[in-house]
């Protein structure tokens, strides 16, 4: 995988659908100019990470280098966000992700489970978690399993991530 594979990827997984439809590996000039733009007007949408909310509410530009440096930063990376629904604000908090490809299981280098999930309309809870997996027994078409863990180990969540069909 090239330098900016996978540090650009960012698959949002629901928990309703179980494949993950749509992904970018690499980004050209004119993507990441492109991404800049969508994300500093973007700063309030929850769906945006920190580092642009933060520059935004201290009311100050990105500077030009710094887009280089959270790609570098992510690099050899595959990074999830997964927004995961349970029944209790706590439900997601002692979470364990991995990765499952074919006889392989692949350990995060991140983890952050919501302590505290977003109750939703229905009555029930959902937690945004962020994961960050190394890249490096990964190609550009493999099938992947990510398998959600409860704290007694017991499989809570799979969803199929399928590479070769990302862009």
């Amino acid at each position: 995988m090239s330098a900016l594979t996978v540090a650009s990827l960012l698959a949002l997984l629901l928990a309703g659908p179980r494949v993950v439809v749509a992904a970018s590996f690499t980004l050209g000039q004119e993507e990441r100019s492109d991404a800049v733009r969508v994300g500093v007007r973007s700063v309030t949408s929850e769906s945006f990470d920190a580092e642009w909310r933060v520059a935004a509410f201290k009311n100050e530009r990105l500077k030009d280098d710094e887009p280089e440096k959270l790609l570098r930063s992510q690099q050899d990376r595959l990074v999830i966000w997964a927004q995961l629904r349970g029944p209790r604000e706590d439900f997601a908090r002692f979470y364990a992700p991995r990765i499952l490809l074919d006889d392989r299981a692949i350990e995060p280098a991140f983890v952050q489970n919501e302590r505290t999930a977003l109750r939703t309309d229905g009555g029930g809870y959902l937690a945004r978690c962020v994961y960050r997996f190394p890249t490096k027994d990964m190609t550009e078409k493999a099938r992947l399993l990510l398998v959600i863990r409860d704290a007694d180990g017991r499989d809570v969540s799979r969803f199929t991530i399928d590479l070769a069909s990302m862009r």
